[in-house]
């Protein structure tokens, strides 16, 4: 588990039971209400780019892959 304050470019997270990576975030802290993270996620599977807005603080599952050559 990690907090939005860990997210960084290459990160694969499972977000909505898919895995994603993380290809752009920007934190923003507006002048009133609550801070949150723009990102835009890449779908592994489907190659799909989403964009999603998290809540500051928000504990999102991180997940590793490996990429290996079988032959």
């Amino acid at each position: 588990m990690a907090s939005t304050a860990d997210f960084k470019n290459g990160l694969c997270i499972e977000f909505n039971g898919e895995l994603f990576t993380i290809v752009e975030f920007q934190h923003v802290k507006p002048g009133k209400g609550p801070a949150f993270v723009r990102t835009k996620l890449k779908n592994v599977k489907t190659g799909k780019v989403i964009e999603n807005t998290f809540n500051s603080g928000v504990r999102i599952d991180v997940v590793r892959i490996e990429r290996r050559p079988y032959q």
